[in-house]
C-alpha cells in the first residue's frame, strides 16, 4: 500500500521526530439526493433573503421601541420638572400679599397695630412727640445694635417694622416692655419704641421693610 499527499514533517524538542501526511485529495459530500425534490437552490435563495429582511425589520422595530421610550421618558421628566418648579412658585394668595397698603388713619396715635404681610406680622406704630424725642436722643453707644432713629423711619410720627424677634423668630408683644416699645414673652427681649433691641439675648434690632408712601393717607409696604 502506497501513501499519496504531501508530507510534513513535526520536530519534538522532547522525543523524536514524526511524519505526518496532509491528505490534499478529500472531497465534500454531496447532500443534493437528500434534498427534498421541492426544495431548490431560488427557494433557499428566498428564504435566506427573507430571513435577512426579517433580521432588519426586528433591528428597526428596536430602534423605534427604544427611541420611543426615549422620547417618552424626556418627555415625563419636562413635565414632572415643571410641576416640581410650579410647586415652588408662589401661590396667588401669597402673591396677592406681596404688597400691602395700610390707610394711617387705623393707626390710632401712640398705638402699634398689627397687618399680615408676606406671611408675617407687621407693626405699625403711630408715635406720640414724646415718644419721638425719646427715641432720638438715645445715646448709640447705648445700643447693642446701633441705629440712629432717624434712619430707620421715613415719618418720624410712623414706625414700620416686622414683628418677628430677631432672637429665635417668635413675635413680641407690641405696647409693652422696659422701654415702652415691644417685648419679646420667650427669652425676655426688650425693643424701643424704634424697634431698637435693648434688653435681653435678640442680637439685632427689628427688621424694617421696603415701604413708600403713594398718597398722604397711605402707606405702601414691599
Amino acid at each position: 500500500m502506497f501513501l499519496t499527499g504531501k508530507v510534513s514533517t513535526a520536530v519534538s524538542l522532547i522525543g523524536p521526530s514524526s511524519v505526518r501526511y496532509a491528505h490534499s485529495d478529500v472531497t465534500v459530500p454531496d447532500f443534493n439526493d437528500y434534498r427534498p425534490n421541492n426544495v431548490s437552490n431560488t427557494a433557499i435563495t428566498n428564504f435566506r433573503e427573507k430571513e435577512e429582511q426579517r433580521k432588519k425589520d426586528t433591528k428597526t422595530f428596536n430602534y423605534a421601541i427604544t427611541a420611543g421610550a426615549w422620547i417618552g421618558g424626556v418627555y415625563v421628566a419636562k413635565n414632572t420638572v415643571e410641576l416640581f418648579i410650579k410647586s415652588m412658585s408662589a401661590s396667588a394668595d401669597v402673591l396677592a400679599l406681596a404688597s400691602i397698603e395700610v390707610p394711617l388713619a387705623d393707626v390710632p396715635e401712640g398705638k402699634s397695630v398689627t397687618f399680615k404681610w408676606r406671611g408675617k406680622p407687621l407693626f405699625i406704630r403711630h408715635r406720640t412727640a414724646e415718644e419721638i424725642a425719646t427715641e432720638e436722643a438715645v445715646n448709640l453707644a447705648e445700643l447693642r445694635d446701633p441705629q440712629h432713629d432717624n434712619v430707620r423711619v421715613q415719618r418720624p410720627e410712623f414706625l414700620i417694622v416686622v414683628g418677628i424677634c430677631t432672637h429665635l423668630g417668635c413675635v413680641p408683644i407690641a405696647d409693652s416692655g422696659d422701654f415702652g416699645g415691644y417685648y419679646c414673652p420667650c427669652h425676655g427681649s426688650h425693643y424701643d419704641a424704634s424697634g431698637r433691641i435693648r434688653k435681653g439675648p435678640a442680637p439685632l434690632n427689628l427688621e424694617v421693610p421696603e415701604y413708600s408712601f403713594p398718597s398722604e393717607g397711605i402707606v405702601k409696604v414691599g
